[in-house]
């Protein structure tokens, strides 16, 4: 009995995250995913140490379906056949502009970035970027600062067109900039800076939910994407594995990074770190590294992407 009652929890876990049953405070837990495929390993071992064979088959198979589901972010998988320009993206949750703006501004001139792409994004946070020399870096922006953890933007050091700022439902108003971006030697490309809202409680989830659908869709057939920004999901979560299917990979899994955390204890918290900041891009889209920086002040890190994208067509 008490081995079934240790293996109980992982069979349900399993069930739970590969049915996709995000509701209620299960979509909070499964974040932790990772975390809980190496805790699985504790009734394996009990049930061989009191060497009962049934618990410790089940408890063999809940572990390697949970590794299943979980290693693929560690392995670093094929990359299509892209040979277009470089372009660096680099994507940062500001903490309602409490977060270092010299910390930003020190990775965007450090690691040469193209795009840069803020949540919670506040009219001080603008002002303090321009005067540590952002303006002079990355000229083209689609920007909307905002007081709290609203606003979003949109840098670029390449031309941007067809600009515009998309409001989320979600309770605390969340807004998304996005534009095209012209890239010399590439085709178009559309960007967005994403947040859907958080589901930090339970009366939240049905925004993150409305929120996350609300995405914009990749377009296999169609001009290419780049989504990144935090969306407050892991790869653990339904919606987002549901928005992943339209066309996206998630640049940092696709590269075998995909277990680094990205929000935590960085403010100070004690919850272990989970992976809610992505840069997803379209599968066109060759993804040759991701690293994550460090960002004072906020309970983020920022997650940067070197990507190559595929070259124009010729005229």
């Amino acid at each position: 009995m008490l081995c079934w009652l240790a293996v109980a929890p992982g069979v349900g876990w399993v069930l739970v995250r590969s049915i996709g049953l995000d509701r209620g405070p299960l979509v909070q837990a499964l974040a932790f995913t990772p975390y809980v495929t190496i805790a699985s390993l504790a009734p394996l071992v009990l049930a061989l140490a009191l060497r009962r064979r049934a618990p410790a088959i089940v408890a063999a198979l809940t572990t390697l379906a949970l590794v299943a589901l979980v290693a693929p972010r560690a392995l670093p998988a094929a990359q299509p056949n892209a040979t277009g320009p470089t372009v660096r993206v680099l994507t940062a949750n500001l903490l309602a502009g409490a977060a270092d703006p010299a910390a930003v501004v020190e990775v965007v001139h450090a690691r040469q970035v193209d795009l840069l792409l803020v949540q919670e994004f506040t009219p001080t946070a603008q002002a303090e970027l321009d005067r540590l020399g952002l303006d002079m870096v990355l000229v083209h922006r689609q920007l909307n600062p905002a007081v709290g953890t609203p606003g979003s933007g949109l840098y670029a050091r390449h031309p941007l067109s067809d600009g515009g700022i998309r409001q989320l439902r979600g309770a605390w108003g969340f807004t998304q900039a996005y534009a095209t971006v012209t890239v010399p030697g590439a085709p178009p490309v559309r960007v967005e800076s994403a947040h859907p809202a958080a589901p930090y409680a339970v009366d939240q989830v049905e925004f993150w939910h409305a929120d996350l659908a609300a995405q914009p869709a990749a377009t296999p057939d169609g001009p290419l994407s780049i989504l990144a920004g935090d969306f407050n999901a892991t790869l653990d979560h339904g919606p987002l594995r549901t928005l992943l299917d339209t066309g996206y990979v998630d640049a940092a899994a696709s590269v075998g990074a995909g277990l680094t955390g990205t929000w935590g204890p960085y403010d100070g918290d004690l919850i272990p770190p989970v992976v809610i900041d992505h840069v997803l891009v379209d599968r066109r889209i060759a993804v040759r590294d991701v690293t994550v920086h460090p960002l004072p002040g906020s309970d983020h890190r920022m997650v940067l992407a070197e990507l190559r994208l595929p070259a124009a067509e010729s005229r």
